[in-house]
This record gives structure tokens, sequence and C-alpha cells, in this order.
């Protein structure tokens, strides 16, 4: 009988819930509008439940979530959302609610945690030592694995709040931190600054330059403080034609040929796209279950 897995890549935007198999095939899966905690967890768990009478068995389930979060197992309000920007969901307890509801054990991480794993297990980070999901969609998040691990230390890596300043005379907009990469670069973002969704800028806008800028400086950063042999670059906004190939020309001119690539490798071959595309996350949470 072929074990299933429950899985769940907890969004801003959305909750992507399905049940999968170890070998990745989905069995069955939903997206679920991010609206209230109440609201989003309920019809959450009510998905899962129909699928258990249904005959899909599950008795794990991977939360690939978005953060803040806490995941130190020992602390009293382990699995729970903590300083979020997000409206309503200051200290929802994630893991409690579900793992009572639905009796599973349940295996938790950021989202971008997970999408780094799954990049790693699956995807354009197989065969590295240190690697980099990067995320730019509503928000900025980023994950990293180093020995096939995520990196979680104090709390979980921030660096999407990163603090780099004003680019060109454009100020970030973050709640906490103004001008940081989320500040300046997230999708959100985007819109207050420029005064329309991203998808919406011409080709030739001076948004998706600024944009540029402000990705090599992450790159640049990231290069210096973890030496990764990839780092993939997925999300929405990412999407824009020619954005990745400008945030690598100008990291190139930023870093300045200070570091010393082995056997010939270029910036090019280090910052790429994700080998699972849009499938990262929800993979990701896969992984967290095989892994543990």
């Amino acid at each position: 009988m072929t074990t299933l897995y429950a899985v769940i890549e907890a969004g801003g935007t959305k909750f992507n819930c399905a049940l999968v198999t170890e070998q990745r095939d989905i069995v069955a899966q939903t997206r679920i509008t991010t609206t209230t905690p109440k609201e989003t967890l309920a019809q959450t768990i009510a998905f899962f439940e129909q699928q258990k009478h249904a005959g899909f068995a599950f008795s794990q389930m991977g939360l690939a979530t978005f953060g803040p979060v806490d995941l130190n197992p020992k602390s009293p309000t382990y699995g729970s959302i903590t300083t979020t920007p997000k409206p309503g969901w200051k200290n929802t307890p994630l893991v409690s609610t579900l793992s009572s509801a639905l009796s599973c054990d349940i295996y938790l991480d950021t989202d971008v945690n997970a999408a780094a794993l799954a990049e790693y297990r699956w995807g354009a980070a197989q065969d590295t030592d240190v690697s980099i999901y990067v995320t730019i969609g509503t928000g900025v998040g980023a994950g990293i694995v180093i020995n096939g691990r995520t990196l979680k230390g104090l709390l979980h890596p921030e660096i999407g709040h990163l603090y780099i300043g004003e680019v060109d005379g454009i100020q970030g907009v973050c709640p906490y931190h103004g001008s940081c990469i989320e500040g300046l670069a997230a999708g959100a973002s985007m819109h207050k600054i420029w005064h329309a969704p991203p998808e919406t800028l011409s080709d030739n806008h001076p948004a998706w330059d600024i944009q540029a800028k402000v990705l090599a400086k992450l790159v640049h950063n990231l290069m210096i403080s973890f030496s990764p042999q990839r780092i993939a670059f997925g999300g929405g906004v990412m999407a824009k034609n020619g954005l990745l190939e400008n945030t690598i020309r100008y990291a190139e001119t930023s870093l300045n040929g200070y570091l010393a690539m082995p056997n010939a490798m270029t910036l090019s071959d280090i910052v790429t796209a994700p080998g699972l595309g849009d499938k990262a996350g929800l993979l990701g949470a896969l992984a967290l279950v095989l892994e543990a």
C-alpha cells in the first residue's frame, strides 16, 4: 500500500494543500485563500478530513509556512506565527491547531527553508554543500541549506529584511525596516512604491532597473556571507523577462572580481532559476517529512 503524506505550503496569499506520495505524485490538491486564521485553518482541516473520509489515510504532515514562525520544539509557542505584519495572524498556533484536529505528526519549517531543501534534493541545488533559495513574491524570503540541513539558529534567517538603504533615490516601504530588501523588492512593496502592480509595469519602466540593482545587492551579500554554490531565485516577480540576467550583471559589477571562482565558474552558473519552478514550496513540505 502506498504511503501518503499531507503537505501544506502555507503562504501569506494562499494555503496550497495536498496529499502526495514519496515519489512526489499528487493524489489530491486544493488551494485555499489566506484570509483570517480561523477561516483559513478551518478550510484546510476540512480538506484533509475529506481526504481521510475518502480513504486516503495519512499520519504525517509537512508544513512549510510563511513567518516569522517559532521553530524551537522546546518553546511553549512552538509552531506559532510570531511577529508577522500580516493582519490577524500574529501568535496563531499553526502546529497545535492542525495536529490536534487531524491527529498527525507535523514536521515544520519556513516555506523558503523547505523550498531550499526541495531544490537541494530534486532541483537546481543538487550536489551542493551550500545553497540558497530566494523567493521574490508578495514578500521576500530566503532559505539556506548547508550540508543537507536547513539553517536554523536563534530563530530562522530573515534575509528579506537585510537592510541596504535607498537605491537610486527610491526608499523602501517595509513597516519594520524601511529600505530593506523586502521593503524595496517585494511585489507588495513595488506596488506601493510605483502605484501599480508590478505585473502591469512596462518592460522599460524604471522600476525594473531599480529591482535588478536591489537584488544584485542581495546576491553580493549572500555570496560574501555564505559562499553558496547555488542561489535559485523564484517567486512571481522573478517571472519578469530579463530580471534575473540584469541582477547577475549588476552583481558582477558590485563584486568587482573579488571572488576567485573555481573551475572557470561565473556568477551565471551560481545564480539561477529554480529547478522545480512553482512546485518548490509544496515539494519542500514533502521534503521536511522525508528528511525527518
